[in-house]
């Protein structure tokens, strides 16, 4: 594996190539006769002075953004090793499908009699995700996982507050748990209480049995687990709960490590959220349009928004208003189509089978990273895991490197950074999820680049400290960058000044 330490050469920007008179561009000549465009516009928007824009040309600017997209990390690159987000390879067929001209062109508002194709896209997406999960019905409006968390809570607590019982607004949610969790429970008008996980990183049976009073809505579970771990003795906690008069909700955001094998329903969950970009490969990040449906079994389908796709006894698909006293609607219109197309192309061009691989693949992947950093790294769970396997770099401190500088690091060889001080209950985590996507080649490099950087530790630790070092910038301040983001370029002394809130 090549390794560069030494940072590469600074690409000028396109402001500095700029040549007065170049031009990439030719606006179309101004028809009017006997106006002038300016007179169309109100006078406090017509521009008096110049925009200021780098002007170069066609060709120089071309390569000024292939130059940049080349500085990006992303799965279309190299390995993107992200615990628990789940970035994984977008195929290009979806892309494809996507791109189609009857759905890329169709409007929102269009007669449904005009867009039966369309629907019976989203007809057979929830069709399938319920086959999938075993619940019962769907809703793909949430646009997020997040949105998904959201939705549910509201539908959970509207539930108990129309049967009489408003009482019950605490929600259980272990200390594994997805960030996101307790701020959905929050925002739907609820509040947390936190189970403490066993010493095996599972839900602890005894303690979820005590915490389980007369104001318990519900409990979100994340199956598996941050920490990589399946929860298993998940038939005994979803019994206790439904005991209990509450709901069970899944995080469905570690699917792509059950998907075909088995199914969240038969649980004995009521309640969970898909991410489409995890387990069915929908474009994520980049702050993009996302998808986080939900599926419910029992009485809380009468709780999702709508409007609510039906097909007729003729085949043709319709809009039904949500049912009386159902969540109101949480985004405009049915969805971010386009995702749920990419989604259900997917789940079409893999089938039953290829889905399971899907599972398989993914869990192989993790335990072949595990097994192969054993001992370089301590592992807080070391046992077979499943998407994901958690690291530990606490061993580091003796020689002044953090899991930061590991992650940093990783970096120089070419690799995105694994999540990292998370999950909150493994110390100085290093998440590393491999998807299902990677080959052993991919895996093998992976693990060579850990191997060399755990005895850089050993041997070297300040260029582990200083790290990166062949990256088209070098460490930042992250406090400062949070806080203080500033984009802008600034030609000549002012580039060097500090940044700026904006």
């Amino acid at each position: 594996m090549s390794l560069h330490t030494t940072k590469p050469a600074t690409t000028p920007t396109v402001f500095e190539i700029s040549k007065p008179g170049r031009r990439a561009y030719r606006l179309p000549r101004w028809e009017g006769a006997d106006s002038k465009p300016e007179q169309f516009l109100p006078a406090h928007l017509v521009r008096r002075t110049p925009l200021g824009l780098p002007e170069v040309g066609e060709l120089a600017l071309v390569r000024h953004f292939i130059e940049l997209s080349t500085k990006n990390h992303h799965i279309d690159k190299a390995m993107y090793p992200l615990g628990s987000c789940t970035m994984k390879y977008n195929p290009k067929v979806n892309e494809e499908a996507a791109r189609i001209e009857g759905f890329r062109g169709l409007h929102p508002l269009q007669d449904v009699e005009d867009a039966q194709g369309a629907l019976a896209v989203l007809w057979e997406l929830q069709t399938a995700l319920a086959e999938i999960t075993g619940m019962e019905a769907f809703s793909l409006m949430p646009a997020a996982g997040a949105h998904g968390e959201y939705l549910a809570m509201k539908m959970i607590r509207r539930h108990f507050v129309r049967s009489g019982h408003p009482e019950r607004d605490c929600v259980l949610i272990p200390d594994s748990a997805h960030g996101t969790n307790p701020a959905s429970v929050r925002m739907a008008g609820m509040h947390t209480r936190q189970l403490t996980s066993g010493a095996d990183g599972l839900i602890d049976v005894e303690g979820l049995r005590a915490a389980l009073d007369a104001r318990v809505a519900a409990i979100m579970i994340t199956n598996p687990t941050t920490v990589g771990l399946f929860e298993e003795r998940i038939l005994e906690v979803t019994k206790l709960v439904h005991e209990a008069g509450a709901f069970v909700y899944m995080d469905g955001a570690n699917m792509n490590a059950l998907v075909g094998v088995t199914r969240p329903g038969d649980m004995g969950f009521d309640v969970m959220h898909l991410n489409l970009h995890k387990t069915f490969s929908t474009p994520h990040g980049g702050g993009g349009p996302g998808a986080g449906p939900i599926g419910v079994r029992g009485v809380l389908r009468d709780y999702l928004p709508g409007p609510r796709l039906r097909r007729d006894a003729g085949g043709t698909l319709h809009f039904d208003a949500a049912k009386e006293g159902a969540v109101g609607p949480i985004h405009a219109y049915y969805g971010n189509f386009g995702i749920l197309l990419r989604a259900l192309t997917y789940i079409k061009s893999n089938g039953c089978d290829g889905l399971r691989r899907i599972a398989e693949n993914a869990v192989l992947n993790a335990n072949y990273l595990r097994v192969k950093l054993h001992g370089a790294y301590d592992v807080k769970f070391d046992r077979v895991c499943m998407h994901e396997v958690v690291l530990r770099g606490t061993s580091f401190r003796k020689h002044g490197v953090k899991t930061l500088d590991v992650a940093k690091r990783l970096m120089d060889y070419g690799f995105h950074p694994p999540t990292i001080y998370f999950p909150l209950i493994v110390e100085d985590a290093l998440m590393i999820e491999p998807t299902e996507c990677e080959n052993l080649e991919t895996l093998d490099e992976f693990v060579e680049a850990m191997l060399a950087i755990r005895r850089e530790v050993d041997e070297n630790p300040e260029v582990v400290r200083t790290a990166p070092h062949s990256t088209p910038v070098g460490r930042l301040d992250e406090g400062l960058a949070a806080r203080q983001l500033d984009l802008v370029w600034r030609e000549g002394p002012a580039a060097a000044e500090p940044s700026r809130p904006r």
